[in-house]
């Protein structure tokens, strides 16, 4: 499989990747394949990384998954957009934390008790 190079992908298909990601990650995560899982974080963290290069407003791209069918997506990109859409972004983290659907519930509660506690600060 070819490498996809970030920074050769337009905004929007930059986004639909991460949730691309994201469904991986959620695959992972319920199939126990934690070094899969991390592979993949990496992944999206590239996809972060080209998204705050190119600016705020392709950062915000990211909030139109906040609708996303699966959980994981939803998640990622609402812990990804905390530092620009602060409110909305943990609005649907503690969406995901009253779910019951674990792991992604209880990944949700701890991002939100290192928000509280400032332990994680969003930028």
């Amino acid at each position: 499989m070819k490498k996809i190079n970030p920074s050769d992908m337009t905004v929007d298909q930059l986004v639909d990747r991460f949730a691309e990601i994201g469904i991986a990650q959620y695959d992972a995560a319920m199939g126990g394949a934690t070094r899969e899982f991390n592979q993949l974080y990496g992944q999206m963290d590239a996809i972060d990384k080209e998204l705050r290069a190119r600016g705020q407003q392709a950062r915000l791209a990211l909030l139109r998954l906040y609708d996303h069918p699966n959980i994981q997506v939803r998640l990622q990109a609402a812990s990804f957009t905390l530092g620009i859409a602060p409110a909305v972004a943990r609005k649907v983290i503690e969406t995901i934390s009253q779910s019951g659907w674990f792991p992604q519930a209880g990944d949700a509660g701890m991002a939100l008790w290192s928000l509280d506690e400032g332990i994680f600060k969003p930028d």
